[in-house]
């Protein structure tokens, strides 16, 4: 598959993008104070890692399926549920500190799926939007994933 260099710019942004995300996910997972939190931000830098690894495969010139573009769509399908830490109206450190976490991540998955969602107009092979579309839509689930957790824990609104 040859790329437009339109295409490649795209490309090589959006695997920047995925590699700021994977050092954040594991970088806050160690900084997260909440067990729950911290499972959810590893797991999210797995699924991250494997955007990483499909952009980085498209740049190479092949456009994987979308099984194997974005990770185990039947584990991100459905939000966890979480249990609450934190109640709501009590703001110690530990509940401010995660807040902070979530906040900063949901601000970049909002970034970087509207990448995605740029890139996905821009590229002339079919194939290869349906994989930027792929991992778009696993983008906005971790936002999702954020959100609710933020909403079990007293964080949002």
């Amino acid at each position: 598959m040859q790329l437009s260099q339109k295409e490649t710019l795209l490309l090589k942004d959006l695997k920047e993008q995925e590699q700021i995300c994977i050092e954040k996910y594991n970088h806050y997972a160690s900084e997260a104070k909440d067990g729950q939190l911290k499972g959810m931000l590893t797991n999210i830098a797995k699924v991250e890692q494997k955007h990483y690894d499909t952009v980085t495969q498209i740049m190479n010139g092949t456009v994987p399926t979308t099984q194997s573009g974005g990770g185990n769509q039947q584990q991100q399908q459905t939000p966890p549920t979480f249990t609450p830490t934190y109640k709501a109206g009590i703001n110690d450190q530990n509940k401010q500190k995660d807040s902070y976490l979530c906040i900063d991540l949901l601000s970049t998955e909002k970034h970087v799926s509207s990448l995605y969602n740029t890139a996905i107009f821009e590229f002339k092979d079919a194939n290869v939007r349906q994989v930027l579309n792929h991992i778009q839509k696993e983008e906005q689930q971790h936002g999702e994933q954020i959100f609710e957790y933020m909403n079990q824990n007293g964080m949002y609104g």
